[in-house]
């Protein structure tokens, strides 16, 4: 069985970086979401990825077909591996920017943001998008592969903020679905199996709903992919029934997607992956994520990390992450970035062969300050050879998101 898995592996991982780096190196025995036996019964390709049973991708559909039907007409994406979290108690706010550098006080009800946990030195703990419900509690959705990381900072957190006298406490929703329903077809699809309307649900914004008549769903308008999506949260048992319903009724359009679209579609829209983008040695400013720091948090700069990371924005010196396009053999992670007179100046983090983009290969990775600028020429060492290469802007393709106007 490891002898398939690795050969699955080695296939994957010539198209997508995640892939490449899945395969855990923890020896328990991995999980399942509530949705295993539907993409077993699906013919997913299934391997052990942070630590859960998840489909790398489905028989029917190669990688890159995958990614072209959600940018078409849409997929489904198994994403029950996330945690998810409700933070509750009047000061669920204060407890939570404390280990944070966006601002949820400024929030609207019911609409929601992307930051980052810091560590003291100014590092990328994690990412996650925060939703700020009407309901009272914050609804969170971080990493799987940071679950136990991020459950111990929150706890150990929790302790000390019970001890201050705070009103807070931590639900982490257990084994319920996270349901990735993401491209443009996405509205016409899931309209007639909710009972809210979607054209009033904007990017980043969410709200509860009953999903194929079943109740106590959330709806987040959000995803990974660039495209326009949502993320439904729904109880375990009703999770299969919901996506079977869904299939049947699109009558083709959407598809079920696995990890390697997913990994691809993200890079193309320039979404960093934690682990490979970012980590606990990376600070915001270094990742180009400076929009995370809020202003309200920079002029009070009670966040963890604050002195690092503030003087990160004022100095001129240092990397950033910055995207690049090229042709030929694509870069991978850790592949060395050298300046056309040879200087070595960073490394690539993320890349591969752009499906959307025919002949065009993109990655993303950390160069110094001096050769950040788009249309920057440089190359990249790979297999001994020297590769031309271009700094351009990010996102490589559109993102579609559905905003206010």
């Amino acid at each position: 069985m490891l002898n398939i898995t690795r050969q699955l592996y080695r296939h994957a991982s010539k198209f997508t970086p995640l892939i490449s780096r899945a395969l855990s190196s923890d020896k328990s025995v991995p999980k399942k979401t509530c949705l295993y036996d539907l993409n077993v019964k699906h013919h997913g390709k299934m391997v052990d990825f942070a630590g859960y049973l998840m489909p790398v991708q489905y028989a029917s559909e190669g990688i890159a077909a995958s990614h072209k039907h959600t940018r078409s007409h849409c997929s489904l994406f198994d994403v029950s591996h996330m945690l998810q979290t409700n933070i509750h108690g009047k000061d669920n706010v204060k407890f939570l920017e404390g280990l944070m550098v966006g601002d949820i006080q400024s929030l609207p009800s019911n609409h929601g943001t992307l930051s980052v946990f810091t560590t003291d030195d100014g590092g990328i703990i994690d990412d996650f998008i925060v939703n700020k419900t009407s309901l009272g509690y914050l609804y969170v959705v971080s990493n799987a592969g940071c679950r136990d990381k991020d459950l111990a900072l929150m706890k150990s957190k929790l302790i000390l903020a019970k001890k201050e006298g705070l009103d807070v406490d931590i639900e982490v929703l257990e084994g319920r679905g996270l349901l990735a329903i993401q491209g443009p077809l996405m509205m016409s699809i899931l309209q007639p199996h909710v009972d809210i309307l979607l054209e009033q649900l904007y990017f980043m914004t969410t709200s509860v709903a009953t999903v194929c008549g079943v109740p106590n769903c959330r709806i987040t308008r959000c995803g990974y992919t660039g495209e326009d999506g949502v993320e439904v949260s729904v109880p375990p048992d009703a999770a299969a029934d919901i996506v079977e319903k869904l299939l049947d009724s699109s009558k083709g359009a959407l598809k079920l997607a696995g990890l390697g679209a997913r990994d691809s579609l993200r890079l193309e829209a320039g979404l960093c992956l934690y682990g490979s983008d970012m980590d606990e040695k990376i600070n915001p400013i270094e990742a180009s994520l400076a929009w995370l720091v809020a202003k309200r948090r920079r002029l009070a700069a009670d966040f963890p990390g604050a002195t690092n990371i503030l003087n990160e924005l004022k100095s001129t010196t240092g990397r950033r992450r910055v995207g690049f396009v090229s042709r030929g053999p694509p870069a991978r992670g850790h592949t060395p970035i050298h300046s056309k007179d040879g200087q070595l100046i960073g490394e690539i983090t993320s890349g591969c062969p752009s499906p959307s983009l025919p002949g065009l290969n993109v990655s993303m990775g950390y160069v110094d300050r001096p050769f950040v600028k788009n249309g920057t020429e440089v190359q990249f060492e790979i297999r001994k050879k020297m590769i031309d290469a271009q700094v351009t802007k990010m996102p490589f393709v559109p993102t579609k998101y559905y905003i206010k106007k």
